[in-house]
């Protein structure tokens, strides 16, 4: 018995290791959280064309959108795997660790991205899939290639960071209107609390690799303290857009104010600290940025779709 189920164990190992590989490669955790974003704009986008929320139109969306962001979260570790083997947070991924090879990755990203861009294109409508190609490949030709440059990285990624719940409205809707700008306005400022505070924790790291952002090129963290605070403090009157405009009900716009003024708190505590980056207090209130921005995201727009405003 033992001899059958040897073989069958390792089988089972190699599996899971390949199937963490690829979670890994394709940044599932990231993946998962742009899907969401992606089915609230087509939520929205759906509501305002008269369309079912819950339809085949929803599924090709967020499958297009989930193939487009794998593939290009595999072709940036593709790009960035000598930074990634230096960076202790991330020298165990694939590529730097010798799991797989570079023209496995390659192809693995360039078909899913291509791949996903062209089916939005078909199963939902071409702006979709336009937009969706488009944002690939400003993360890809700009942002990737600007971390090692300058801080301004942060900032230009913010663009394609925040166009997931404009690709699930365009998909339900097919053009443009001005819910999507509302949903893009609230994403892009929320990314800054949330990757300034990943940059204050990994200060090390990203030095170690070469990557430029704000808390590595500054030697006190006052200056990346001020925009956590600043871009929170932006986004209390932004989260209320929805419900100024008619997007969501009262429930939401309380229940958004409550959140977006939290978040606000803990990146004022990490602010009016006054500690240097390096210190472990200064990391720990760091952490509980980072905890409150991703606590936030998910609370906020589920919050939004359970109180819509039918048109």
């Amino acid at each position: 018995m033992s001899a059958i189920t040897r073989p069958l164990d390792l089988l089972q190992q190699h599996a899971g290791t390949v199937l963490r590989d690829y979670a890994e490669l394709t940044k599932l955790r990231v993946t998962t959280l742009i899907v969401m974003t992606a089915w609230c704009g087509y939520y929205f986008g759906a509501q305002k064309a008269g369309l079912s929320s819950v339809s085949w139109g929803l599924f090709h969306a967020l499958l297009g959108i989930a193939l487009v962001s794998s593939g290009t979260a595999a072709l940036n570790e593709v790009m960035e795997r000598e930074v990634d083997g230096h960076m202790r947070r991330t020298a165990q991924r694939p590529l730097p660790a010798g799991r797989m090879s570079l023209l496995h990755a390659t192809v693995v990203g360039l078909l899913a991205t291509l791949g996903g861009a062209l089916y939005l294109a078909v199963f939902t409508n071409p702006l979709t899939g336009l937009l969706t190609f488009l944002t690939s490949a400003i993360y890809l030709a700009a942002y990737t290639p600007l971390k090692r440059v300058s801080p301004i990285c942060t900032f230009v990624g913010a663009f394609p960071g925040a166009m997931p719940g404009v690709l699930g409205w365009t998909a339900a809707r097919g053009r443009l209107e001005w819910g999507t700008l509302i949903l893009f306005a609230i994403l892009f400022v929320w990314q800054f609390p949330h990757f300034f505070s990943i940059a204050w924790l990994y200060r090390e790291d990203y030095a170690q690799g070469g990557i430029r952002m704000l808390p590595v090129v500054e030697q006190d963290g006052r200056s990346t303290a001020r925009r956590i605070v600043a871009y929170s403090l932006i986004l209390i009157p932004l989260s209320a857009l929805p419900g100024v405009f008619g997007m969501a009900g009262r429930i939401y716009l309380v229940g958004a104010l409550v959140l977006s003024v939290g978040l606000f708190c803990f990146g004022a505590r990490l602010a009016f600290a006054h500690l240097p980056l390096n210190s472990p207090r200064s990391k720990m209130l760091a952490r509980h940025v980072l905890q409150a921005t991703v606590v936030y995201l998910p609370l906020l727009f589920a919050l939004m779709m359970g109180n819509a405003m039918r048109p």
